[in-house]
């Protein structure tokens, strides 16, 4: 299968270095750049030129509301998709069916949905949810029951724990619904994904590791009758050397504050998400001085997680060196890749000039993006 590669919208803001995202800790600085709509457009629209596929756009009280901000980027783009992150528990699941239906007739089926039941009780009980961890990912699996059956038999009768519904139904069934992904490494999020996802995220963990959840996940899958897909998250350090890419690794290093640090790792060591406390047991909080310390296996760097929460692995090196760990995490079953990096705008240049031609050489990647 050809791979699928995908950029991020930075809805909280850009900059120059990893502590330029303020909502790692109170004490972060503020993004340089501010994430008005022009320079999301120029994001969104460098990502098009490059031949990504979709746009990953986050969700949370950090960030703009990934549903209005996509939705007002679409009359500034032409192909590329919109993959918008929500969590089930702030709306009801027809509600949900109903927006990416007219999200797919606004934007002539632009829409891919990432669904984000949330790890921290913090985070969710700002938005008023006050469930403990596996009965986030039970309602989840309840939403999802409901979202897709709107979508794929027109009407819907549901009663269970978390959701009761009677004939709902949306304004028109939707032709291609759009693909859900979905994250997750508890015992509580994998029989979710396994029954009611497309497309199974995981954040960049060494590839042996990797292979290991996918292999569970697909057994998952498998008894379920079901066939999913796999991707992952990452950023990316490319350059035409590998000197080079390590080079702005030790920078970013370097501007971290050894303050920030310890503030953000005590909030990390609170976290419910097993996955989150599988990214910072990759670096274990130390502060290194050398970017070189923090490089967990060939070419992936542990050192954003050292402040960043999620995804906090990047893929470091001269382009092909960067192709060749993710033509690594291929031959284990990754098919799409979700990748970000600092600043995102100048970031997609380096990876889609650099790393892009070197895939569609290898075979890996069509020349038009799908």
């Amino acid at each position: 299968m050809n791979l699928v590669l995908h950029w991020f919208l930075p809805t909280h803001g850009d900059g120059r270095s990893v502590v330029d995202r303020p909502h790692v800790t109170a004490a972060a600085t503020a993004a340089p750049r501010q994430p008005d709509i022009d320079y999301l457009a120029q994001v969104a629209q460098a990502a098009e030129h490059l031949g990504f596929t979709g746009m990953l756009t986050p969700t949370g009280s950090w960030c703009q509301d990934s549903w209005v901000t996509t939705a007002a980027l679409l009359a500034r783009t032409r192909r590329i998709k919109f993959l918008v992150a929500f969590r089930p528990g702030v709306l009801s699941p027809t509600l949900a069916a109903q927006m990416a239906i007219t999200y797919q007739e606004v934007s002539g089926g632009r829409l891919l949905l990432n669904v984000v039941t949330g790890g921290d009780s913090v985070e969710q009980r700002r938005f008023g949810d006050q469930l403990d961890h596996d009965l986030r990912y039970e309602r989840t699996d309840e939403f999802l029951a409901i979202m897709r059956g709107i979508w794929e038999q027109g009407s819907v009768d549901f009663s269970g724990k978390h959701y009761s519904v009677q004939d709902a139904t949306a304004h028109t069934r939707l032709p291609t619904p759009p693909d859900v992904y979905f994250g997750g490494s508890s015992e509580a999020a994998l029989p979710v994904a396994a029954r009611r996802a497309d497309v199974y995220l995981t954040w960049g963990e060494p590839p042996s590791v990797v292979a290991e959840k996918i292999t569970r996940v697909r057994q998952l899958a498998e008894a379920e009758g079901r066939t999913l897909r796999f991707g992952l998250r990452a950023h990316t350090i490319t350059r035409d050397s590998s000197n080079e890419a390590w080079a702005t690794a030790q920078r970013f290093l370097d501007d971290l504050d050894p303050a920030d640090i310890a503030a953000s790792q005590e909030k990390f060591a609170k976290s419910e998400s097993v996955g989150q406390r599988r990214m910072a047991a990759l670096h274990g909080g130390r502060t290194a001085s050398d970017a070189r310390q923090l490089e967990v296996h060939p070419g992936l760097w542990a050192g954003v997680g050292l402040v960043r929460g999620g995804a906090g692995t990047a893929f470091v090196g001269s382009h092909t060196e960067v192709a060749d760990l993710i033509e690594e995490y291929h031959a284990v079953g990754i098919d799409e890749f979700v990748l970000s990096g600092y600043p995102h705008l100048e970031e997609a240049y380096w990876f889609g000039e650099g790393v892009r031609p070197e895939l569609i050489k290898r075979g890996l990647l069509k020349d038009s993006p799908s």
